[in-house]
């Protein structure tokens, strides 16, 4: 199983960013998938919920209009688009997919939100 993150780096407040994450391994339009951020010294956090058809999201409400989280099931993969970056938004970005009691953690990838 394999869950692989692309797409972070450094970007200016205000700007935007792509994130991908390709699944293999496992039978990915079964599972929910998730964005998951963690800041240094912080918790990890959940950022954005996809359900398995794309039809249904949930956002946490500090990136609520900011980001959207969709997927592509025949590419077995899942994006986050950021727009409106702000400092406050720099974590490594992590994908999770999740059914039932199965889940997997993707490697993270970095976003930078800086001047």
């Amino acid at each position: 199983v394999q869950l692989v993150e692309h797409g972070g780096g450094l970007v200016q407040p205000g700007g935007s960013l792509r994130l991908s994450c390709a699944a293999s391994g496992f039978t990915f339009s079964d599972y929910y998938m998730s964005w998951y951020r963690q800041a240094p010294g912080k918790e990890r956090e959940r950022v954005a919920t996809i359900n398995w058809a794309g039809v249904t999201t949930i956002y946490a409400d500090s990136v609520k209009g900011r980001f959207t989280i969709s997927r592509d099931n025949a590419k077995r993969t899942v994006y986050l688009q950021m727009n409106s970056l702000k400092p406050e938004d720099t974590a490594v970005y992590y994908c999770y997919a999740v059914r039932g009691a199965d889940y997997y953690w993707g490697q993270g990838t970095q976003v930078t939100v800086s001047s």
